[in-house]
């Protein structure tokens, strides 16, 4: 699988307009190819449904990105999502426990605001198995990719030198 660094994801983003639908699904990434690519690094840890709490999360992760001049080069934000949080990155909520629920109509648009500065998400695989989530729901954006385990990606990333930040 061809892995994707910091620079072509941003040229690529670019080109695309932001978002493409040519896939299936997410690629998978794995932890070991995980990387620190700025001097400055941080992971948003989203494990959380509250539509209120995750505008919150984007609206700081576009006061960080303003605080380093927006550039994606001089800072690193990966949001890594689990748990109910993975609703905010499907294509719909047809079929899941969260059919009834509305989420703001621009979320999807919020988030890829983000990622045209660079922002990468991690979807956690163990969420989709366990909540009998087709992995082909979810967005098909190419600053997503799946990762083994959400936990287990929160601490990779630590320990590989990113800051840690939750929301509320």
């Amino acid at each position: 699988m061809h892995k994707m660094d910091r620079r072509t994801l941003l040229a690529t983003l670019a080109v695309a307009g932001a978002t493409t639908n040519a896939a299936a699904q997410p690629a998978m990434q794995s932890l070991a190819e995980l990387k620190k690519e700025a001097d400055v690094a941080c992971l948003y840890h989203c494990d959380f449904g509250d539509p209120e709490r995750f505008v919150q999360m984007l609206t700081n992760i576009g006061n960080h990105y303003s605080a380093h001049g927006a550039n994606p080069f001089d800072l690193q934000i990966v949001i890594v999502v689990h748990g109910p949080g993975v609703k905010f990155f499907l294509e719909n909520l047809d079929g899941t426990s969260w059919q009834n629920e509305k989420l703001p109509a621009d979320i999807h648009d919020r988030i890829s605001a983000q990622a045209k500065n660079g922002m990468r998400v991690h979807l956690c695989s163990i969420t989709f198995e366990r909540l009998k989530l087709d992995r082909a729901k979810a967005r098909k954006d190419e600053f997503t990719s799946f990762v083994p385990s959400g936990v287990a990606t929160v601490a990779a990333l630590q320990t590989k030198g990113f800051a840690y930040i939750k929301i509320g």
